[in-house]
């Protein structure tokens, strides 16, 4: 047996059975467990390593950890060996695991999955495992096709299995629950005694892939968008009758098969895959060995469709029997799957409760897992509405689908409604609790030109001036958080930051008391999230905007959870310096304590003294901020953004933001290269102040 179990840091994700949904359990418990702090890693016991396949949930679960341990040392033995010598197998995944947990501070470890050794007394084994690693297990339940009390008799015998082998398990998990069952299943397990979650059944995780079906089917692509293979096939139809017939029974995300020799059923589901008012499919599978004729594929050529269609040489049955039978993965590519993943997770199993369960002490500190979760779980608190201007840009539709499937926000995108609404099926994304909005054509258009006049009259705006750039889009969505029509606007993924933040100047303009609309960046290090203010927003600010910099970072660090501790940065630190631009930080330092006597100031400070203990030791030993300053304002643009740029490219820190501050209401600005996750992370971000500055009422 292993060590004492409550010295344990691994977590066991057991199941007893293929298709329960393991990886979408060991995912989510690796996001809660990666929020708490501390670094998380993934081990396998089994793998199918040797067969020269990479194993597609160990790579999932890798790409989501907080260490950073090569592939090759998460994995302890293959199937192979387990067939060989199980004692012996059972041996070595105890010594690599320890390996790895030598790095560790917690390690989720996934069971086998029943694809390789797949005999009744595989739980068993994987039991025996878990008590030699000390591990407690949590129990993953397959409830689909199953009645709540078939459930609680299967997993009552699980759990006489597991006790049989001397392992414990801690907590269970029945997946894929028909959801209308959710409340009885619950009350079900309850009578077990053990603390239990349910998740209901969600078709895109068990859904495959375009490119999956052609992979099982060995199909080849004829026609369309290779990038769209990787949408789902949520159903399958066989396309055997009249094409009339089959265009009222198609459905989001359905894949049609028809022999190619069907020309009518080809041209009528390709034409109806971009006509207005009819679903979108994820691709067409032409079987039978045959292509359309020469006629009709130059018809198609003609038409560019983007929906992938492929051909195999299967009959009608084996095409179909193929397809049904072929099961999607949840892999490390699987954008879409992960995120339902996630919102399942988030949705219907209670965070804090599984830390009671695994006994998760409380964070010492804020890593970038932390921070982040705790974004999204503050946004979903109470869900703020947010306008998205830059609705023609893929970044944004796919964030936008990712917000709305985790419960983050509500949000409206500008732009025209059917190309938004075109190119978003022709991704796969579900947009559906989106508003879209054309602000060429908007209702509002006649108010928001009143209004803005009103604003700039004396700049000497017209009426017919303002009704021309209230249909830009950045004007726009202003106006909607203006007007309260939205709670916050996200921008900048298309548009330069002026074109972005001017409007907000004209129209939201600044707090009471700020006359510095500025920025922070979230740096997000290894062990800690720092605030870096302005490297985004005011070039070169005078004592008086240095120091209405440092009071609102100060407050929007406040906001995002980290303890504000300034450090006003200069080339020297205290006394030690003199000039004009040691001198300006001086006297922002004393505007700042004058100004906000409780917030902890210190100025000038070098970096190293301002975050390094033992520099601070010796230069500023009796300072409360030397060595420990978690919000660095910079005494210009060009230090600020150079040092953030280097800091995130050196030392892999994450940089979320710029966060605008100082505005009535929230407008944030994102850059050019903006990643999903980015833009993601600013709206939970803008949303947040929205909570805190009074939204839509």
């Amino acid at each position: 047996m292993g060590a004492d179990s409550a010295a344990s840091k691994g977590i066991y994700i057991a199941s007893a059975e293929g298709d329960t949904g393991k990886s979408t359990v060991a995912l989510g418990l690796l996001s809660l467990l990666s929020a708490t702090g501390g670094r998380v890693g993934v081990f396998r016991p089994i793998s199918r390593a040797a067969t020269g396949e990479r194993d597609y949930i160990l790579d999932l679960l890798i790409e989501h950890d907080s260490v950073d341990i090569p592939y090759e040392e998460c994995i302890g033995v293959t199937y192979e060996q387990v067939h060989d010598d199980p004692d012996g197998a059972i041996a070595e995944i105890v010594d690599r695991f320890h390996a790895v947990e030598q790095h560790c501070d917690r390690v989720v470890i996934i069971g086998s999955d029943y694809t390789d050794v797949g005999n009744p007394s595989e739980l068993s084994y994987n039991a025996r495992i878990a008590a030699n690693l000390s591990a407690p297990i949590v129990l993953a339940l397959k409830a689909a096709d199953r009645s709540p009390v078939e459930i609680h008799a299967l997993a009552e015998n699980l759990l006489t299995e597991i006790a049989l082998a001397h392992a414990s398990t801690v907590a269970l998990v029945a997946n894929r629950c028909d959801p209308d069952q959710l409340v009885v299943i619950g009350k079900e397990l309850e009578k077990i005694g053990l603390p239990t979650w349910c998740l209901p059944e969600q078709p895109l995780l068990v859904a495959p892939t375009m490119d999956e079906l052609m992979s099982a089917l060995g199909a080849q692509m004829y026609s369309g968008d290779t990038d769209l293979l990787d949408r789902e096939a949520l159903t399958v139809m066989v396309g055997g009758m009249t094409a009339e017939h089959i265009l009222e029974r198609l459905t989001d995300g359905m894949v049609v098969i028809t022999p190619a020799d069907r020309s009518d059923v080809l041209l009528a589901l390709v034409n109806a895959n971009t006509a207005q008012g009819f679903p979108r499919l994820s691709g067409i599978i032409l079987n039978g060995g045959l292509r359309p004729h020469p006629m009709i594929e130059a018809l198609v050529r003609g038409l560019k469709p983007t929906l992938p269609i492929i051909t195999c040489d299967y009959g009608t049955y084996d095409t179909a029997r193929t397809a049904a039978h072929t099961r999607g993965r949840l892999g490390a590519g699987s954008a879409r799957k992960i995120d339902a993943a996630m919102a399942l997770v988030e949705e219907y199993i209670d965070h804090d409760a599984v830390l009671r369960v695994l006994d998760v002490g409380t964070p010492s500190v804020l890593t970038p897992q932390m921070f982040e979760y705790g974004l999204s779980a503050r946004a979903r608190s109470d869900r703020k509405h947010i306008v998205l201007p830059e609705g023609n840009d893929d970044r944004i539709l796919r964030a936008a689908a990712r917000l709305l499937r985790r419960n983050v926000a509500e949000l409206t995108l500008l732009g025209d409604p059917a190309a938004v609404t075109t190119r978003a099926a022709e991704l796969d994304l579900d947009l559906d609790g989106a508003a879209i909005i054309d602000p060429t054509t908007s209702e509002h258009l006649e108010q928001f030109a009143e209004q803005y006049t009103e604003l700039r009259k004396h700049r000497g705006m017209t009426i017919d001036r303002a009704a021309e750039i209230v249909r830009d889009v950045s004007y726009f969505g202003t106006l909607m958080v203006h007007t309260g029509l939205a709670d916050g606007m996200v921008s900048g993924a298309v548009h330069t930051t002026a074109h972005t933040i001017r409007p907000a100047f004209e129209i939201i303009k600044t707090k009471p008391g700020v006359s510095t609309v500025s920025s922070v960046f979230f740096m997000c290090l290894a062990d800690r999230v720092l605030a870096y203010g302005d490297c985004a927003v005011v070039p070169d600010p005078t004592a008086e905007q240095l120091a209405d910099i440092a009071i609102s970072s100060a407050q929007t660090a406040a906001q995002f959870g980290i303890d504000p501790r300034v450090a006003m940065l200069s080339y020297s630190t205290g006394a030690s310096g003199s000039g004009a631009d040691v001198d300006k930080v001086r006297v922002a330092t004393e505007l700042v304590r004058s100004r906000e006597p409780d917030v902890l100031v210190e100025g000038p400070i070098q970096y190293d003294a301002a975050v390094e203990p033992s520099v601070a030791a010796t230069k500023m030993p009796d300072s409360a901020v030397a060595g420990r300053a978690t919000v660095l304002i910079f005494p210009d643009l060009n230090t600020g953004n150079n040092t953030y740029k280097a800091v995130q490219r050196s030392a892999g820190a994450v940089a979320i933001g710029p966060v605008l501050q100082g505005l009535n209401k929230p407008i944030n600005d994102l850059s050019r290269g903006a990643l999903v996750s980015d833009i993601v992370n600013t709206v939970a971000i803008t949303a947040i102040q929205a909570q805190t500055d009074g939204g839509v009422q």
